[in-house]
């Protein structure tokens, strides 16, 4: 019989390691203060929220591809650039369908919602709380890794 510590691993959700902390940019932001919360943050993504509900994501690469690249100005609103066909998901989700979620969509960083509103967000490293969700995060990882698409 599995002592109560595994059972609780077995049982985990993604709103159980998700971080809920999270720093967002508003649409009118501009790109500028985009990667300067991404610099702060030392992150590669941050959502877009207006009155907390989840507008899309804005990456480094959405900056680099679709403003750096295209010579828009630093001066360029979030709304202009950003990533809004998200992949989200419900608290509940168990972190090994999470896990496999972000490998078949390949994405890093999953958005956590109820009723489109952002509760927290979690990211592969979240999501490696114990051997098999590690081995699943290091899945997700390597299918992310084979296929170019946009990720956030």
């Amino acid at each position: 019989m599995k002592n109560e510590m595994e059972v609780s691993k077995l049982n985990q959700s993604i709103q159980d390691v998700m971080s809920t902390n999270v720093e967002c940019c508003a649409p009118s932001d501009t790109v500028s203060d985009a990667a300067m919360k991404m610099k702060q943050q030392n992150c590669g993504a941050v959502p877009v929220t207006e009155n907390d509900t989840l507008l899309g994501m804005i990456t480094d690469r959405d900056i680099v591809i679709r403003c750096v690249a295209e010579k828009l100005p630093a001066s360029t609103t979030v709304s202009d650039i950003m990533s809004t066909n998200i992949v989200t998901a419900e608290p509940d989700l168990d972190i090994y369908q999470a896990a496999k979620m972000m490998a078949e969509h390949q994405i890093r960083r999953l958005p956590v919602v109820v009723n489109n509103q952002l509760t927290g967000i979690a990211s592969l490293g979240d999501l490696a709380v114990d051997e098999a969700a590690d081995q699943e995060a290091s899945f997700a990882l390597s299918e992310i890794s084979e296929t170019p698409q946009v990720h956030h």
